[in-house]
């Protein structure tokens, strides 16, 4: 029986720069994916516990040597959410499929429907665990193509993803250590909603992710928060030596209306929270799928090597069985310090689509 978490970080003031593969330094993402977010997970618990406590807890997660292993814990990748009056919105990836009841005819609307790669969790809900889509979301829907529309699709907060963070550029300068020539850059920041709140503020909007601990992962509960804790201090993502990328941690139960969208039970299929991989694949498993494909990659800290590109399966992809998921073996050529990882072990949510 496993238990469910949901983790919120609170960015407060501070900015951060998520860098993705091939978007640029310049640029940033507006969170973080799975796998980056294990990986500075894991890097802070050997910090803070030490080299023999972190290669114990990677010798548990299922890799291509030991396929048959349970993962101690699951984590999704980061999502939005956003504080508006009483209510918080949590943003999730639109599966890939369409809801049950989603009409043949969608011209007039289509275009503003394929923009919403996020859903609020209540509309999400509706549509993948529940009745389906509606004849009037069609209807609102055709209302903000042409214009703004007034429905329950915006007052669930559908169209206002984009309003709980700003993304701006800043310029920098590097300086070169041995001709000491200064170059001037760019580099791409995420500021989340805050407002002061007394002497202190209060984070309006940030990240959030579930995290699912199997009977073993309980058991190491307490350290993983303690370690999630000081990455918070220290911040996640790049640019952390500007102080970028630092967050507060709440480590919640989760809420009733979660624990009925993890334990939906009349699914037909399952999409992904997070990045997947598995080689070999199981046989039939990409039939009546439908999935993007991200490659991931990236520096080793304080090296001048890079990992092992891989490719996963990315968030909101679709399968007909629930994907598991891997650690997969980074290391690069020439590299002998340690094993570097990448996790695709998955967390995928059932939901029922139109077939």
């Amino acid at each position: 029986m496993s238990v469910w978490k949901l983790v919120k970080l609170n960015f407060g003031r501070s900015p951060a720069h998520f860098g993705e593969v091939g978007i640029g330094i310049e640029e940033t993402s507006d969170r973080v994916r799975s796998d980056a977010l294990f990986s500075a997970w894991v890097s802070i618990y050997a910090r803070l516990f030490g080299k023999n406590a972190v290669e114990e807890l990677l010798q548990i997660f299922p890799s291509r040597e030991r396929s048959q292993l349970i993962p101690p814990f699951r984590i999704s990748s980061t999502f939005i959410y956003r504080e508006d009056k009483e209510r918080t919105i949590y943003y999730l990836p639109r599966p890939l499929k369409f809801p049950i009841n989603y009409p043949d005819e969608d011209l007039e609307f289509f275009k503003t429907y394929k923009k919403l790669n996020y859903l609020p969790l209540e509309v999400w809900q509706r549509w993948y665990q529940g009745e389906g889509f509606r004849d009037s979301d069609a209807q609102e829907l055709i209302a903000e193509t042409k214009g703004k529309s007034y429905g329950h699709l915006r007052q669930a907060g559908t169209f206002d993803y984009k309003k709980a963070f700003a993304i701006e550029q800043f310029p920098k300068i590097a300086v070169d250590r041995i001709t000491r020539t200064t170059n001037l850059y760019h580099t791409g920041f995420v500021q989340f909603q805050w407002e002061q709140n007394g002497h202190g503020l209060k984070s309006i909007s940030g990240l959030y992710f579930l995290l699912q601990l199997s009977p073993e992962g309980e058991k190491l509960a307490d350290k993983l928060q303690a370690a999630l804790h000081l990455l918070g201090e220290e911040g996640i993502g790049g640019e952390r030596s500007s102080g970028a990328g630092r967050f507060q941690v709440e480590w919640l139960e989760l809420p009733e209306t979660w624990h009925k969208v993890v334990n939906f039970a009349a699914e037909t299929h399952h999409t992904l929270m997070s990045l997947f991989w598995e080689s070999p694949l199981p046989d039939g498993f990409l039939d009546n799928a439908s999935y993007e494909i991200q490659e991931r990659g990236g520096w080793i800290a304080e090296n001048q090597l890079r990992r092992q590109m891989v490719r996963m399966f990315s968030e909101g992809s679709v399968f007909r069985s629930a994907p598991q998921g891997k650690l997969v073996d980074v290391t690069p050529q020439g590299f002998n310090k340690h094993r570097i990882y990448r996790s695709g072990i998955s967390l995928s949510l059932p939901i029922k689509v139109k077939l």
